[in-house]
């Protein structure tokens, strides 16, 4: 006897999963009308969309970063196909769900983080949320990296530039939390996000990067014809300025360049560490070629 499936149940299946409307049809009636199998069904057909999707190249997406209410913070990169996917609300969401698992389960890594029971669903993994959307929404989407802080002394701030595009998140120690450091922190973030620093400090620059660095400065000031007996100096003053570059507290302040960032700080706050995350940096960007696809398809046809 064949089983009757309302659309109210439909309804019900379609909100829980985010399937489409006959797909979850379909699987009440595979499922003869019981919800939690039908539930089953779609994450296994779900994940199995997912998989077909593995070889695409997911470079877009966005970068999102908060701090939680027990001043955890959490800065990730999620990625997925295209630009209007990551635009949707939904993409959005996912994201922040995502920051949000981070910062209450804290996996020290991503394969741990997949793992991971999904903090608001004790009957999905995260990699489950995964497969179910992007086999709903048709894209491959994937967790590509992230980071958290546990303030020790002081407080984390975060900020996000351009909707997703950069997102950065610095941990400040300080005795005083007052307005006047926050105010300080988030121009810091901003900056960070502007001036794109490699480290904090000169003391966390690792050796090999000095010595390559005066390896290039050097080669240079010879091959500027410069007489070997000054080359030394020079090449100690170059590093100076490199050291201006790429360590935050050197840097000229992006809101006042007549100042550094240490200066702008003025002792009432000391930067701990920082993260910046940029979306899709070091990532192959897919390269859509209409003429090159038709032609694909037709050498394979005359096969």
């Amino acid at each position: 006897m064949a089983v009757t499936i309302s659309a109210a149940q439909v309804k019900e299946l379609r909100e829980r999963t985010g399937a489409g409307m006959m797909d979850c049809k379909k699987a009440l009636i595979e499922c003869e009308g019981d919800m939690d199998k039908a539930i089953d069904f779609l994450r296994e057909k779900g994940l199995a969309a997912a998989a077909k999707k593995a070889g695409r190249i997911a470079a877009e997406g966005m970068v999102d970063a908060f701090v939680d209410e027990n001043g955890v913070g959490v800065v990730i990169e999620v990625n997925c196909e295209t630009d209007f996917v990551a635009n949707t609300d939904r993409f959005k969401t996912l994201c922040r769900d995502f920051a949000r698992h981070v910062a209450k389960c804290a996996p020290a890594n991503v394969d741990e983080m997949l793992a991971q029971t999904f903090y608001a669903d004790n009957n999905k993994t995260v990699n489950d949320l995964i497969g179910e959307a992007t086999a709903s929404i048709g894209e491959k989407i994937s967790v590509r990296r992230f980071a958290r802080f546990v303030p020790a002394a002081g407080f984390v701030d975060t900020y996000v530039h351009m909707g997703g595009r950069i997102g950065v998140m610095v941990e400040m120690a300080t005795a005083d939390v007052s307005d006047e450091v926050k105010t300080m922190s988030h121009d810091l973030t901003m900056h960070i996000a502007a001036a794109n620093p490699s480290f904090v400090r000169r003391d966390e620059v690792p050796t090999d990067n000095l010595d390559k660095e005066r390896e290039v400065l050097t080669q240079q000031a010879l091959n500027e014809g410069k007489p070997a007996k000054i080359v030394e100096r020079m090449v100690e003053g170059r590093i100076e300025k490199y050291y201006k570059e790429v360590c935050l507290l050197e840097q000229p302040f992006v809101r006042d360049p007549d100042i550094t960032v240490e200066k702008m700080l003025d002792g009432k706050a000391d930067v701990v560490r920082f993260v910046r995350y940029e979306r899709g940096e070091g990532l192959e960007k897919r390269h859509d070629d209409l003429a090159a696809d038709i032609a694909a398809e037709q050498a394979k046809m005359k096969k």
